[in-house]
């Protein structure tokens, strides 16, 4: 509203004003009524607890100590669902490390029971066919690799089923619970072992790797030692036939990273002989695999083609050899789970835009019907009973990480896990999707976490939290974490968004290509037009906008630290790119960064490969910019961030700051790292977008 001058004007900012004063009595009475209640009706622990959330919000402290479920699997019969929980350590109480990994069991009255937990790393849980026992992965007592492990589904103790001279990665059951097939690098020599004893520790870069092979061994008092098959190749997943007689196997020339992610093809082997009897041709990456209850068709997620980003296509193909049908052809989402509800219906989760949903359809591509969603949960896995009736699931909500739910009976999706009952009572900020169209007309979405106290008519800091990949995105589900600033900015006055630029999944495999061969092209013009439509909506104050991201967003962090410097008050790059050739000629994923990225050779566009290198625009950095980088990263080398660090350090236009995490990969695992990279993220932030400015704020901080 504009006020002109004169009497009418005066009278108006007067009358406003009385009615501004009253509505901030009534608000404060209203205050001081709650309070009275929380002081006769709750202890004075519990009332301060409630005003720290009412008066802090979520704070770093707390995010790295969210609980999360990881992995769900339904009973046969569907009468309980296993699932591994996610539980941090706690920074400077516990030793420092990666988060726990606990079994819990949930039955379907939402009943939770522990089954194996505190100092454990459960993976892999699956149901063996009888349905009374819960098999996982772990490191227990005195093993010195990771073996096969079994508990009872009514309670016990866990027992050791298979141990083998070095981890156990993967492992499928037999149809009749007493064969079991692992997946297990060949053991090291014993004459190279004792060389590595003796100091003789070298790496022959990617040469000295050894394969991941498929063993067989019997489970129970007539076992046998394991025996591997002589396949082509090293093995990543493998799915035992409802026959017993084949197994499904994926197989790469090698088991580094590269071939690992573009190279696999599944086929299919007789197990008596390890004869392989099918290769079925996936075009691109692959995904989740799983057997028709019949045996006679494989279900898979593969990406369209080569040079598709992700393995988000549903594909089905007769386990004899042949073709796969793309069963959703002109599929506007990504697949990211699937089941067999029976020999001839497949259900699926689909991510489409920020939402999610839960289909089924007719392996011929007919009959499709919605069984949940869109509009609630994130689904993020699927898992199916025997006959079909009950469906688990993995999901989010803006309110919650995730949680088990389960669908069945003809009701909606209900929640049965609270693993985090805490957050109950926490004051989040609203979230909300907003769409916006790019300058060159093209529809985008984003999902938009409010000030947590926004007061409408005022304009706030921005930060844009941007994915990495760029083959992810986000969904309109819970996006806090230590690496995502969400409700922690939030409660601290500043807006965050999390903004799906073209090149991210969840919209077909056409829009997900859109960035290819323009790297920080038109896929950060989006970003750009995503800071002008909330500057519009009248909530970003245009000169407070921040930006982070790891990996891909930690490249699109320096890139605007630098060339775009003028639009961003401060920047935090994780994990990220500033110099395009050495990252091609240091990364652990050429193939993969070429035929879905950039879609050029290094010496094919040796100047536009510099042109779209932070590096090349030092002269324009005028954003304080915090680099923080895992020293142990094989995705993106440590020097990327040394680089980039140095030489603008050398220039001194802008604060900067390099912050390296020993032996942290790409991504911070430990609990002491994580809890850092929060704190050094939010005061970055506050420091530059609400707080004075200037030099950098001190390095060291209050952890407690």
């Amino acid at each position: 509203m504009i006020l002109h001058s004169g009497t009418g004007g005066t009278q108006l900012a007067a009358g406003l004003a009385r009615s501004q004063a009253d509505a901030a009595r009534r608000k404060e009475q209203a205050t001081m009524n709650v309070l009275r209640f929380l002081a006769r009706n709750l202890s004075l622990a519990a009332w301060v607890a409630l005003w720290a959330r009412a008066a802090y919000g979520l704070t770093p402290q707390e995010v790295v100590r969210l609980r999360s479920v990881t992995e769900a699997a339904i009973a046969p019969d569907g009468s309980a669902i296993a699932y591994v929980l996610r539980v941090p350590r706690r920074p400077i109480q516990d030793p420092d490390g990666p988060a726990w990994a606990e079994l819990h069991l949930v039955r379907r009255d939402g009943t939770v029971v522990p089954f194996v937990t505190g100092d454990v790393t459960v993976s892999q849980i699956a149901w063996m066919p009888d349905g009374r026992t819960i098999s996982f992965l772990a490191k227990r007592g005195g093993d010195k690799f990771t073996s096969l492990y079994g508990i009872a589904a009514d309670g016990g103790e866990a027992r050791r089923l298979v141990s083998h001279g070095s981890d156990i990665t993967g492992y499928s059951w037999a149809p009749d619970g007493r064969r079991v097939a692992f997946l297990a690098t060949e053991p090291l020599p014993e004459a190279k072992q004792k060389r590595r004893d003796q100091g003789f520790t070298q790496r022959v870069y990617e040469e000295d790797w050894r394969a991941v092979r498929v063993w067989l061994a019997t489970v129970g008092p007539d076992s046998n030692p394991p025996r591997a098959l002589e396949l082509p190749g090293s093995a990543s997943e493998l799915h035992w036939s409802p026959a017993g007689d084949r197994i499904a196997v994926a197989l790469a020339p090698t088991p580094l990273v590269d071939d690992d992610y573009m190279n696999r093809k599944l086929h299919v082997v007789e197990v008596d002989t390890g004869r392989v009897r099918a290769r079925l041709e996936n075009p691109g990456k692959l995904g989740a695999v799983r057997w028709s209850p019949d045996g006679k068709y494989l279900a898979f997620l593969s990406a369209a083609d080569r040079n598709d980003p992700a393995a988000g296509r549903l594909m089905v193909a007769p386990a004899e050899g042949g073709a796969p049908r793309n069963v959703l052809e002109d599929l506007g989402g990504h697949v990211t789970d699937l089941a067999w509800l029976g020999p001839s219906v497949l259900a699926y989760t689909e991510a489409r835009g920020t939402g999610s949903a839960v289909r089924s359809v007719r392996p011929d591509g007919s009959g499709g019907k919605i069984l949940a969603g869109p509009g609630g949960p994130v689904f993020t896995s699927l898992t199916a009973s025997r006959d079909g009736r009950w469906l688990a699931f993995v999901a989010h909500t803006p309110r919650h990480p995730p949680e088990v739910y389960l669908l069945g009976g003809g009701a909606s999706p209900s929640r049965l896990t609270r693993s985090n009952p805490w957050l109950d009572e926490e004051r989040l900020a609203p979230q909300e999707v907003i769409r916006f169209r790019a300058r060159d007309g093209l529809e985008l979405e984003a999902v938009l976490i409010r000030p947590r106290d926004e007061q409408k008519g005022s304009r706030y800091p921005l930060i844009l939290d941007v994915h990495g990949g760029p083959e992810a995105h986000y969904s309109h589900g819970w996006l806090t974490s230590y690496l995502n600033p969400g409700q922690m900015a939030a409660a601290k006055g500043m807006a965050v968004l999390a903004v799906n630029y073209r090149g991210s999944t969840g919209r077909g495999v056409e829009f997900s290509k859109l960035g290819q061969g323009d790297p920080a092209g038109k896929e950060f013009d989006d970003l750009i037009d995503a800071i002008e439509h909330l500057t519009r909506m009248g909530l970003a104050d245009p000169k407070r906008v921040g930006i982070t991201g790891g990996s891909y967003g930690g490249y699109a962090s320096a890139w605007a630290a630098t060339r775009y410097s003028e639009r961003f008050a401060a920047a935090v790059m994780f994990v990220g790119l500033s110099e395009l050739v050495s990252f091609f000629g240091t990364t652990d994923i050429p193939h993969e960064f070429h035929d879905v990225h950039f879609r050029k050779w290094p010496w094919e566009a040796w100047e536009l490969m510099r042109e779209r290198s932070p590096l090349a625009h030092l002269d324009k950095h005028r954003t304080p910019l915090l680099i923080l980088h895992g020293e142990a990263d094989p995705r993106v080398h440590p020097s990327q961030s040394l680089l980039l660090y140095r030489y603008l350090k050398l220039r001194g236009q802008a604060p900067v700051r390099l912050v390296l995490y020993p032996g942290e990969p790409h991504g911070n695992q430990r609990a002491a790292s994580r809890l850092d990279y929060s704190l050094r993220m939010l005061q970055w932030f506050e420091h530059y977008l609400n707080g004075p400015g200037g030099a950098p704020p001190p390095y060291e901080l209050d952890y407690e």
